[in-house]
C-alpha cells in the first residue's frame, strides 16, 4: 500500500531555514499530485503547496510564497518543502498528501497522507 513518511523537522529560531522530506513507498510520485499542509492544535489542516503529477508550475498560498518551495526528486521517490525565513506563525505540524487526480487547496480530496513532522519556533 501507498505510505507517506516526511521528516527534517525541529525546533528552530525566527529567520532560519529548515527542508522537510516526503518518502513514498508502494507508488511513484509521478504517478500523484504531491501537497504539503500544516497543522495546529484545534484547527484543520491548512494549504501550503502543491505539484502537479505532471509537473509544471507549483502552486502556493500567500502566506508563504517567497519563502517556501515544493521540489520533488523522482529517482528518490521524494518530495521536498524548502522553508526560508522561518517565523512563529510556521509552528505546527507538517503533513505531506497524494492525490491520484486532480490537485487542491482543499486537503479532504487527497488520498494518502504522512503522520507529520513537528516544526517549531523559539520566541
Amino acid at each position: 500500500q501507498v505510505q507517506l513518511i516526511e521528516s527534517g523537522g525541529g525546533l528552530v529560531q525566527a529567520g532560519d531555514s529548515l527542508r522537510l522530506s516526503c518518502v513514498v513507498s508502494g507508488g511513484t510520485i509521478i504517478s500523484y499530485s504531491m501537497g504539503w499542509f500544516r497543522r495546529t492544535p484545534g484547527k484543520e489542516r491548512d494549504f501550503l503547496a502543491y505539484i502537479m503529477r505532471s509537473g509544471g508550475s507549483p502552486i502556493y498560498t500567500d502566506s508563504v510564497k517567497g519563502r517556501f518551495t515544493i521540489s520533488r526528486d523522482i529517482a528518490k521517490n521524494t518530495v521536498y518543502l524548502q522553508m526560508n525565513s522561518l517565523k512563529p506563525e510556521d509552528t505546527a505540524v507538517y503533513y505531506c498528501a497524494a492525490e491520484m487526480g486532480l490537485p487542491s487547496r482543499d486537503w479532504g480530496v487527497y488520498d494518502y497522507w504522512g503522520r507529520g513532522t513537528q516544526v517549531t519556533l523559539s520566541s
